[in-house]
């Protein structure tokens, strides 16, 4: 699977304090994007679902519901998403005005494509074609949902893969581009050559990457 082999050499965040994956693991692949991309699919879903239902009690029309549903989801999942990436500018000391500005390109660099082609298009007519087939509108709406979604993730991860291998997006700890950060905490108390090697290595991290 070419798009998890790319994140295996290329996307998995290095943390600090955590081993480092093995490059080439499949495995190491399908738990990053279920770390990356789980927690706010559950709440685009739990959304989708209660607004596509709330809807359908009172109009049985599928656009309709079809639009309730789009809304509700694209909402629970980048109220998520945005918090997430808002996170992880803070841990890097990204404050204010600068971690939103970073927050918002990096979701518009990661999604901008996916989510145009898929809330103007792909998700309506998955969505709408479902409550057309299926009598429940529960299941309609998760079906249409899946079916939305296999086109989605793939324009998704692929966004992502390329916001990382062009240093648009670095993993957590890779501020230089070759690998860890210099962990300061560990050293600013070494008196002597530790203390001036790790203050000459902050410098020379560059201050212009937006993760």
């Amino acid at each position: 699977m070419p798009i998890l082999q790319s994140v295996d050499a290329a996307v998995v965040p290095v943390e600090p304090g955590r081993p480092h994956a093995v490059p080439g693991s499949r495995r190491t692949g399908i738990l990053f994007w279920l770390r990356r991309y789980l927690p706010a699919e559950l709440a685009g879903t739990a959304a989708l679902v209660l607004a596509g239902l709330a809807v359908a009690g009172t109009s049985a029309h599928p656009v309709v519901i079809t639009m309730a549903a789009v809304v509700g989801e694209n909402l629970g999942f980048y109220g998520v998403l945005a918090v997430m990436v808002l996170v992880e500018q803070h841990r890097r000391g990204r404050r204010g005005a600068r971690a939103t500005a970073a927050t918002v390109i990096l979701l518009a660099a990661e999604f901008g494509g996916a989510e145009l082609l898929d809330s103007l298009l792909v998700r309506p007519g998955a969505i709408s074609l479902a409550l057309w087939l299926v009598p429940d509108p529960f299941w309609a709406l998760l079906v249409g949902k899946v079916a939305a979604d296999l086109v989605f993730y793939t324009i998704a991860a692929v966004g992502y893969i390329v916001t990382t291998k062009t240093r648009l997006r670095r993993p957590v700890g890779d501020r230089a581009g070759g690998g860890d950060a210099v962990d300061l905490a560990s050293v600013r108390d070494v008196p002597g050559e530790g203390r001036r090697s790790a203050d000459r290595a902050a410098r020379s991290a560059p201050a212009n990457d937006l993760t």
